[in-house]
């Protein structure tokens, strides 16, 4: 990133921790947690230790970092290296992110970024400044997006309620400043899994691995006891919700047992595994599983967008464009080469091709920090 945008951004994030110190939320235990922080235009720091939220909130206002974090998990020596820390245990937390739902809206937001004069198109082809063919590609803003990351948190929802029992008060929903969101559990009965068992956990999640066996098929079973074994449209958990997506009625359910023949096991295997990704959640199998993972502080700003993560108590009404655009709206001139059009804070700007515009500061981040806008002129 050019050094005067670094500078226009440290400043405005250095404003926000300042005005809004109260947001930024400090984990429980927090003299258990490894913090750590990411430079602008440099590298990662962590293995950093705190004592409370006003140390915190102090260091976030002198380092106006591009992104802060905190660890899932709980050590005994937090600021030694990884293997000296003592492990005590780790939250539970889902990341749910709108670049894994392979949405075929995707190619209608996306910009790619000229590596060599930070021009930006929609065209992947090359740059239509210099020609080069080193592009990065952006994702912008985009309404479908957040709705189906929202989809798939209400299915996580119902997974962690209805069949692990955890209490929906335990569980904290975020938008992570970015494309997704973060789902926390906060049970102590998970804190001891280990990076094994949570990989478990996840694929249970995803239904991934389901086999006609655990759903009331096996290979030489007799068709007449079909009407007995298949999981019914009311049934609790996996089974219930095997049955609606497969079955769609009771009628459903007695038309696939009328047709059922030599084939049935195979096919029904088939299309357990096919619908792993419409009744499962799509949460990142690894992030679960990582029990040493770093993630971003609530309330922080993400130096991807210029947002912050914050709560959501109603996902429904929850507009990331609105409620987690919370830079000021001081105007910023900025030279934009942005293709597609925003829409943030009910305001909508562009598209521009290398204009010199004026825009407000939550605005002007979000662009520079995607790489669609620069606070320099345009080139001569």
């Amino acid at each position: 990133m050019r050094e005067k945008d670094v500078e226009l951004l440290e400043g405005m994030f250095r404003r926000y921790y300042f005005e809004r110190a109260g947001d930024i939320g400090a984990p429980r235990q927090i003299r258990q947690r490894e913090f750590g922080y990411q430079r602008w235009n440099g590298g990662m720091v962590r293995h950093q230790k705190l004592r409370d939220g006003g140390e915190l909130r102090a260091k976030l206002l002198s380092l106006s970092p591009s992104d802060a974090y905190s660890s899932c998990a709980y050590y005994d020596f937090p600021d030694l290296p990884m293997n000296e820390k003592g492990w005590k245990g780790a939250d539970l937390i889902f990341d749910i992110d709108a670049k894994d739902l392979r949405l075929d809206c995707r190619s209608g937001h996306a910009a790619q970024v000229c590596g060599e004069c930070a021009a930006a198109s929609a065209d992947g082809a090359g740059c239509p400044a210099c020609g080069s063919a080193r592009l990065r590609p952006v994702s912008l803003a985009c309404g479908r997006c957040v709705e189906g990351s929202k989809k798939e948190v209400g299915k996580l929802l119902g997974i962690l309620t209805d069949d692990l029992g955890v209490p929906r008060s335990d569980i904290h929903v975020y938008f992570s400043g970015n494309e997704g969101f973060h789902v926390h559990a906060r049970a102590a009965k998970f804190e001891q899994l280990d990076s094994r068992e949570r990989g478990e956990l996840a694929d249970y999640i995803r239904f991934r691995g389901a086999v006609p066996e655990r759903f009331g098929m096996t290979r030489r079973q007799q068709k007449k006891t079909l009407r007995d074994t298949l999981p019914e449209l009311g049934a609790a958990g996996w089974a219930g919700r095997v049955a609606k997506e497969l079955f769609r009625s009771k009628a459903g359910r007695a038309r696939f047992i009328s047709e059922a023949g030599p084939d049935s096991y195979d096919l029904y295997g088939e299309k357990l595994k096919g619908i792993s990704g419409t009744i499962g959640a799509m949460i990142d199998s690894q992030v679960t599983a990582d029990v040493r993972r770093v993630f971003r502080l609530p309330g922080s700003l993400n130096g991807k967008s210029g947002m912050a993560k914050v709560r959501c108590d109603d996902i429904g009404s929850f507009d990331p464009y609105v409620d987690a655009c919370v830079l000021d709206d001081r105007p910023v001139e900025v030279t934009a080469s942005c293709p597609v059009r925003l829409k943030l804070r009910g305001r909508r700007f562009g598209p521009y091709v290398r204009e010199r515009v004026e825009v407000p500061g939550y605005a002007a981040a979000y662009m520079i920090c995607k790489g669609v806008a620069t606070s320099e002129g345009p080139a001569r």
